[in-house]
This record gives structure tokens, C-alpha cells and sequence, in this order.
């Protein structure tokens, strides 16, 4: 008889809890939440170039008698030997509208940069940033 109890006892042992019908331990749970922050790339302003600073250029208009001028003062030895160049009246009016067209070129390029540059100081300030955008 012993030897049964002893048996029962052992059973009833290593069979534990699980006589009892219990469920298992599940923790509980919490939702996740999912918060989705924007950030707005920087925007690199390249600093602007620096001013043109030209150069002085000696303009000299050559008609026929200052010409045959100089040509006499250098045959004698007294003007000095200087290279001319020439253009005619319609080059000069092409490069005056070659020069106005970079100018207008420049003015406008440095106004896109401008309004840039103006709205993105609008968008960090945040007086221009309507919500969804």
C-alpha cells in the first residue's frame, strides 16, 4: 500500500498545475503607436559671388588724320608702339546689346535667388506654412 501512495504522491507531483485546468500566463499587451514627425530638408544657400570689380580700359577713336598723326609720330620714333583694334559701328552696337543682354541675364538670375532665398526664410519663420503642406 505503500508503494501506492507513494505512486499517487509522485503523480500528483509531476503532473503540477496542469491538474488544475489553469491557462497559461499571456502578458498583456499595450497598442503600439506610430507617430510620424516631419522634418524639412536643409536648404543650402551658396553665399553669392563677389561684385565684378573691371578693370579700366582706354578707349581711343581713330579717325583718318589722327591716324596719319600717329603713323608720322612713329616713324620718326616719338609715339609709342601700341596695338590697335578696330570694330566697326554695327559691332560696336553688337557688343552694346551683347553687354545689356548679360545684364538683364544677371538681374534676373540673382531675382529667382532672391525669391528663394525669401521663401525660405518665409517657411522658417512659419508665417507662410499652411497646415498639409
Amino acid at each position: 500500500m505503500s508503494l501506492r501512495i507513494l505512486l499517487s504522491l509522485t503523480l500528483i507531483t509531476t503532473s503540477g498545475c496542469s491538474l488544475l485546468g489553469n491557462s497559461p500566463y499571456v502578458p498583456e499587451v499595450k497598442p503600439v503607436e506610430v507617430v510620424t514627425i516631419t522634418k524639412p530638408a536643409v536648404v543650402y544657400h551658396p553665399p553669392l559671388p563677389n561684385q565684378i570689380k573691371t578693370k579700366p580700359v582706354e578707349w581711343r577713336v581713330l579717325t583718318p588724320a589722327i591716324m596719319q598723326e600717329y603713323l608720322t609720330d612713329l616713324n620718326a620714333g616719338k609715339a609709342p608702339t601700341n596695338v590697335y583694334y578696330g570694330v566697326s559701328p554695327k559691332g560696336y552696337e553688337n557688343l552694346s546689346v551683347n553687354m545689356a543682354e548679360l545684364k538683364r541675364y544677371i538681374r534676373q538670375a540673382l531675382s529667382i535667388v532672391e525669391y528663394y532665398r525669401e521663401l525660405h526664410e518665409e517657411e522658417k519663420d512659419g508665417s507662410d506654412i499652411t497646415p498639409g503642406h
